[in-house]
């Protein structure tokens, strides 16, 4: 399973990017995506995934109501918009195959990083 991750950049305090993950044909049928971020100095940690079974999205408190995921099969393509963008949440953002329903627990494929920036 390949991914590739895109749509970082350089944002203001408050702005939008939307994140994309096009991963290998098919793989949206057997596999959720997750993103996760890695800010400089601190550890990778999940963000939020869309599972492969019923599509159902999860978040980690610090990003509901403000990032949204979702997924285009047909162009196996997952999103992760994210809004109201914070100084905090400059880290470089990865996404994830993982083939065990958003349990995170076989996480055997990875894209590249994007950089995405906030400036205050």
């Amino acid at each position: 399973v390949q991914l590739q991750a895109s749509g970082g950049g350089l944002v203001q305090y408050g702005g939008s990017l939307r994140l994309s993950c096009v991963v290998s044909r098919g793989a949206l049928d057997h596999y959720s995506i997750a993103w996760f971020r890695q800010a400089p100095g601190r550890e990778r940690h999940s963000i939020s995934c869309i599972s492969s079974g019923d599509g159902s999205a999860h978040y980690i408190d610090s990003v509901k109501g403000r990032f949204t995921i979702s997924r285009d099969v047909a162009k196996n393509t997952v999103y992760l918009q994210m809004n109201n963008l914070r100084p905090a949440d400059t880290a470089v953002y990865y996404c994830a195959a993982d083939g065990d329903f958003c349990k995170l627990n076989e996480l055997d494929y990875w894209g590249q990083g994007t950089q995405v920036t906030v400036s205050s």
